[in-house]
């Protein structure tokens, strides 16, 4: 089978990669896992929709194991993620793009790891740089040739879900340094990490958090806002994905403690 050396995620809101592509579906041990196959400058690009194509997954019940080894089955060394996140940070206004740099997991229930022990002897992953430096450069890079506007280095929290937080909650994530929240980046860098895969995500701030503003959670535009970002977004992976990219620059291949 041809490998794919690069793949996007598509989060809420964004389900398909904007250009014409043929579907695949990928036996692991894990499950089998849906992608769409495009052909973007002679570079064959895989895209999974993270929640389902219908958006019918819960962040909780996703098969983020299967994905992951999805991926790397099919030859993909470079991911770029999108996330719908919210905001506890008033320097990331709802409509911002924010470039994730390092992450809290509040997840409780969810398999985080690839690695059982027993024959294959005690493994461990280094999470110095979850979210890889370079494809996080070359990210901001294609920003300024695309004219768009990243905050960049955010800290993002990661809940159960699918409920949203509380106000104390919320309070307690500020003051450990978080400033965004979503439901899904973990476990899925972790395990893009223990495959020596080169990951990076995208948040889209589509609300503040729960106390930042006064009343409720509003979403009513989220839909809009979303597409609106979608585009932006997509353009620039498929002009990142257009460049000669290696893994030469990062340390993601040698990320793996064996004890």
């Amino acid at each position: 089978m041809k490998p794919f050396q690069y793949a996007i995620i598509g989060g809420t809101g964004v389900y398909d990669s904007g250009v014409s592509s043929f579907h695949k579906t990928v036996e692991t041990e894990y499950g089998e896992v849906e992608v769409d196959i495009a052909e973007v400058k002679k570079n064959s690009i895989v895209f999974l929709a993270r929640h389902g194509k219908e958006h019918g997954t819960l962040p909780h019940r996703i098969n983020y194991r299967a994905n992951l080894k999805a991926l790397q089955k099919l030859g993909v060394q470079q991911i770029f993620a999108t996330a719908a996140v919210g905001s506890l940070n008033p320097d990331y206004p709802t409509g911002s793009l924010v470039v994730l740099s390092d992450f809290l997991d509040m997840t409780k229930q969810r398999p985080l790891t690839f690695f059982e022990g027993g024959s294959e002897g005690a493994k461990h992953v280094n999470m110095d740089d979850p979210y890889c430096a370079n494809l996080r450069k070359h990210l901001l890079e294609a920003a300024k040739r695309h004219d768009v506007q990243f905050k960049g280095n955010a800290v993002y929290i990661c809940t159960e879900g699918p409920r949203f937080e509380t106000e104390a909650e919320i309070k307690m994530m500020r003051e450990w340094g978080a400033d965004v929240v979503g439901m899904t980046s973990v476990p899925e860098v972790v395990l893009a990490k223990e495959l020596g895969l080169c990951y990076a995500s995208v948040g889209f701030v589509v609300n503040m958090a729960t106390g930042m503003e006064s009343g409720p959670i509003q979403l009513e535009s989220i839909g809009e806002m979303l597409a609106r970002n979608k585009e932006k977004v997509n353009l620039m992976f498929l002009d990142i994905f257009t460049k000669t990219l290696d893994q030469q620059n990062c340390g993601c291949l040698d990320s793996i403690v064996n004890l």
